[in-house]
């Protein structure tokens, strides 16, 4: 990947772990100018959105201040670390279920 494909995918991969609504900002402005870059980080917000939805749901049945407050922390570091590498420049892909993302959302272009 070029230099020059990273700078001009730079905003719109920021913008895609920026609430679920900016990852489909995010897909949807990146069509006009395919954008490798874009789309990979693109994979990674959408799937770790889902996920996080998903786990949300789950925590929300406990009733304990620990596991909510771990459950943000966690999340938290993960966006943290993907938004960090869409800055950079990185294609770094998300701890445990980065490479999963990557699988199951390829026909994101």
């Amino acid at each position: 990947m070029t230099e020059e494909t990273i700078q001009e995918g730079k905003k719109f991969a920021t913008i895609a772990y920026i609430t679920i609504i900016g990852t489909l900002i995010a897909f949807y402005m990146s069509q006009d100018k395919k954008n490798a870059f874009t789309a990979f980080h693109v994979r990674q917000g959408l799937g770790l959105w889902l996920i996080y939805f998903i786990i949300a749901y789950m925590v929300s049945g406990f009733d304990s201040w620990m596991i909510s407050y771990s459950f943000w922390i966690f999340f938290l570091a993960l966006f943290a670390y993907g938004i960090i590498g869409a800055v950079t420049g990185k294609l770094h892909k998300l701890p445990i279920v980065g490479d999963l993302f990557q699988n199951i959302f390829k026909s994101l272009q």
